[in-house]
C-alpha cells in the first residue's frame, strides 16, 4: 500500500500535539520499518518549514525533514499536477495539492486527520489511527 502523508500527521508529531501525536508517532514507526511506499508532497516541506521554525529553528525543521525523507519520498509535481488539482472538486486548494501529489506518487490512501475536506477526493482518505492496522 502506498501511502501520502499529510502535512497535519507530520506536524502532529514533530510539534507533539495532543491527542493526535501518538497515532501520528505509530504510523511514521510503521512506515520507518516498511521502508519503502511512503511520500510527501513537495509543497508539505515548505509548509512544514514555515510553520515549524518560528517554534523551534529553522535548522531543527530541516533537520526532521532531513531524518523523515530517510524513508519518505518526496512526491513529484508538475504543472500538469497543478491543473489537476485546480480542477478538483474540493473546498480546500491544498488538499486539492495533496490529492494531485497522490495521484502523482500512486498513492492508495492519504493519511490524514483530515477526513471531512477530502469527502470529493478520488483517492482515499484515511485517519492515521485506522491506517496503522491496514499496513502490512
Amino acid at each position: 500500500m502506498i501511502v501520502l502523508l499529510d502535512l497535519d500527521v507530520v506536524l502532529d508529531f514533530a510539534l507533539d500535539r495532543a491527542p493526535f501525536a501518538e497515532a501520528s508517532a505509530q504510523l511514521l514507526d510503521k512506515l520507518a520499518a516498511k521502508r519503502g511506499g511512503a511520500f510527501i508532497a513537495g509543497h508539505s516541506i515548505a509548509n512544514f518549514c514555515y510553520i515549524v521554525t518560528p517554534k523551534r529553528s529553522g535548522k531543527s525543521a530541516k533537520d526532521f525533514l532531513i531524518r523523515l525523507t530517510r524513508f519518505v519520498e518526496v512526491a513529484p509535481i508538475d504543472t500538469k499536477s497543478f491543473h489537476y488539482a485546480a480542477n478538483l472538486p474540493m473546498g480546500d486548494f491544498e488538499d486539492a495539492m495533496q490529492v494531485a501529489s497522490a495521484v502523482a506518487c500512486q498513492a492508495d490512501v492519504i493519511a490524514t486527520r483530515n477526513l471531512r475536506d477530502y469527502a470529493n477526493s478520488p483517492i482515499r482518505a484515511v485517519a492515521p489511527k485506522d491506517l496503522i492496522g491496514q499496513l502490512k
